[in-house]
């Protein structure tokens, strides 16, 4: 069984989208998308630096094109059918769209509102992220809350990412938790999946207002408690209120395993998600969609969990 996974922000590097542009349809659909979302995202995603795409406001709506753009391509060729699907934090809009939930521009207007609301609400107060590598969770966030941080993401195979005031973070850069090995600011510009960003949640329901999504037509696996959601209205609610909780990585790979995953392919800008998934779920075969180069790897794993 094959799950289809999308990356969350963090993810993105300067000229990421640039081969994927070079795709036949491809620079005409992300214009239709940029067009209707009030963004350019083909400038953001081939011309702007670290620092511009780094903008939660930019970062956001780029990270769900891209990985509409890549599963596009992916499913030229090939019958992508998906036993699940799953996205991390704003990758959870990606998954939305393979669902059938929201159709593909839907779901990028609805990210757009998400990132400018979360921006707005991480201006009041300089806040960040750190992925902690290593440690044991029972030790690591007892001693994050010490901090006054909060484990806004609890990713498994030994990875928390802690979010709060950059004051917060450099008291946790100078007293890791016993075991943590490495400390890593990560390149967001706010403590996202915390109470910071209760400001966003009432702004992106509105948003979500007037939305009519369908029932996801695969199983989809909620960031929230690793649950399969059956509802598209229930989807929609969950997008709405993780903005401001935790993401549950963890519990979503323990329901991978549970509905017998043998497959998993992260869409581009893939590498994250892959990664923690070669460590916390051995025997499934991972594939990351970085460039169009790895297509070709991406559909033979397509047809091999097909055949299976």
């Amino acid at each position: 069984m094959l799950v289809l996974v999308a990356p969350g922000q963090g993810a993105q590097t300067p000229g990421f989208l640039t081969p994927w542009l070079e795709i036949p349809g491809a620079a005409d659909r992300v214009a239709a998308w940029s067009d209707a979302i009030g963004l350019d995202l083909a400038h953001y995603g081939t011309k702007a630096d670290a620092d511009e795409i780094r903008d939660t406001a930019v970062a956001q709506p780029l990270l769900v094109a891209a990985g509409l753009l890549s599963a596009a391509a992916l499913a030229e060729g090939v019958d992508l059918a998906p036993g699940a699907v799953a996205g991390h934090s704003v990758g959870e809009f990606t998954a939305a769209a393979f669902a059938g939930v929201l159709d593909d521009t839907a779901a990028l207007r609805l990210v757009r509102s998400r990132g400018l609301a979360m921006a707005e609400a991480a201006a009041v107060t300089e806040t960040g992220m750190s992925a902690l590598l290593g440690g044991e969770p029972e030790v690591t966030v007892p001693h994050l809350e010490k901090l006054g941080l909060t484990p806004a993401n609890v990713n498994g195979a030994g990875q928390i990412v802690a979010a709060g005031t950059l004051e917060q973070l450099a008291a946790l850069a100078e007293d890791k938790p016993e075991g943590v090995r490495r400390v890593v600011p990560l390149k967001v510009a706010g403590a996202f999946h915390t109470h910071h960003m209760a400001p966003a949640v009432a702004k992106l329901e509105e948003a979500a207002q007037g939305l009519s999504p369908a029932d996801p037509s695969t199983a989809y696996v909620s960031n929230k408690d690793g649950k399969v959601v059956t509802g598209g209205a229930d989807v929609i609610a969950r997008l709405v209120g993780q903005v401001a909780n935790p993401v549950r990585w963890d519990l979503c790979m323990e329901t991978f395993q549970e509905l017998g995953a043998t497959g998993l392919i992260e869409v581009c800008p893939g590498g994250t998600l892959t990664g923690i998934a070669k460590r916390a779920l051995p025997g499934v075969r991972t594939v990351a969609l970085k460039t169009p180069d790895d297509l070709d790897a991406a559909r033979a794993l397509v047809a091999e969990t097909a055949s299976a």
